[in-house]
């Protein structure tokens, strides 16, 4: 027998049951990397996650004969729709046992929380902050997922949401390069030189984490108004910022960190990040009593970054910005000791980006899918 329970979200118990239930179904999965499990149940935590400053959310759990078989979030991001004038609902951390039953029960659940409250489409997989991954694996599921900056799914789940009527939104392509081949044309080395010399725009290192952390109120605010041609864009609230910007801190090195300056004005960003999945995997996504000191040591020795966050003001995008960051990607990549790079999910939509990325020597590995569907 199958059932459909809504989660308890007052119970810290819940909110454990909600961050496990994915394990049952990666064991031997080599390519999947567990989440933190904290920041999963922060997510489902109403009194502490800024999202529910503004909008609404509900879990489910399918159990069927007594065991949990899968789980389904969804959620009604207010802003999103006033920013865009729509009446979407989106869903988020789907896992599923490989049964179309089970899919479907999961979904009508959310469809009718959606109907309820004026809602007449289904999108997703969208999460509930800037940095949560977005869509589902399509192609590349042979490849190991990059940290917890996007999702890893099973082939069977984007069969299971086609078998229910979604349809394709938006696709998020990452590219991998290898450091050797990660090659600047000689063109680009020469914008960025002008451009410096000119003193129109300049690049800010930092000296320490301590310098980062003041800088990031800057930083965040610069993200929150770069992305606003986005697929995804909505107006991030102060409290949401500061969420973005200290789960960049959490795993960040500064000197991956990096930002335009147009005089004192933060214009452009570049953010990357040493891969700790190997960590991740060691200890489950739990970060004590020891993850956390594996973590740390995984951010040294890894041979693999992220580049996870590349923007410039719309503004300053054709006046030699993009040739700054991509000789600063560049830097990034091959100064400090990687052999790999994966550029992370970038939208199909962010034409011009993507194009210069395969320019550079990076390879399309990966694919991402939002799917949507009238209800």
């Amino acid at each position: 027998m199958l059932t459909i329970e809504l989660l308890d979200t007052a119970q810290k118990a819940q909110r454990r049951r909600f961050s496990h239930l994915p394990f049952q179904f990666y064991v031997n999965t080599p390519q999947w990397s567990p989440p933190i499990l904290i920041d999963v149940e922060a997510a489902l935590d109403r009194n502490k996650h800024p999202f529910y400053e503004h909008s609404e959310a509900d879990f489910f759990i399918a159990v069927r004969d007594g065991r949990d078989v899968g789980r389904l979030a969804v959620a009604n991001n207010r802003r999103y729709n006033e920013y865009h004038q729509l009446k979407r609902a989106q869903f988020y951390f789907f896992e599923c046992e490989d049964n179309l039953e089970t899919a479907n029960e999961l979904f009508e659940r959310a469809y009718d929380w959606a109907r309820q409250r004026g809602l007449d489409e289904m999108i997703g997989p969208k999460g509930f902050a800037a940095l949560d991954g977005y869509g589902m694996l399509i192609e590349g599921f042979e490849h190991r997922q990059m940290m917890t900056m996007m999702n890893y799914n099973h082939p069977y789940l984007p069969k299971l949401m086609e078998a229910m009527g979604f349809e394709k939104e938006v696709d998020f392509v990452s590219c991998y390069a290898n450091a050797r081949n990660f090659a600047l044309p000689e063109r680009v080395r020469s914008i960025a030189q002008r451009v410096q010399q000119r003193g129109t725009l300049s690049v800010k290192y930092f000296k320490n984490k301590k310098e980062l952390v003041q800088w990031a109120p800057r930083i965040g605010k610069t993200y929150n108004e770069t992305f606003v041609n986005n697929w995804e864009y909505y107006p991030l609230t102060e409290r949401e910022v500061k969420f973005v910007v200290d789960s960049i801190l959490t795993v960040a090195d500064h000197r991956l960190i990096k930002i335009i300056l147009s005089g004192d004005r933060v214009v452009g960003f570049l953010f990357a990040f040493p891969d700790i999945t190997a960590a991740l995997q060691r200890h489950g996504g739990r970060l004590l009593p020891f993850g956390i000191f594996d973590m740390l040591l995984e951010l040294r020795r890894t041979k693999w970054v992220s580049v996870n966050g590349a923007g410039i003001l719309p503004e300053f995008q054709g006046r030699g910005g993009n040739a700054l960051l991509y000789v600063e990607m560049e830097k990034t990549v091959r100064d400090f000791g990687f052999e790999h790079a994966e550029m992370t999910q970038v939208a199909e939509t962010a034409v011009q980006m993507r194009s210069d990325l395969i320019n550079l020597g990076g390879v399309p590995y990966k694919n991402h899918r939002v799917f949507r569907k009238k209800i």
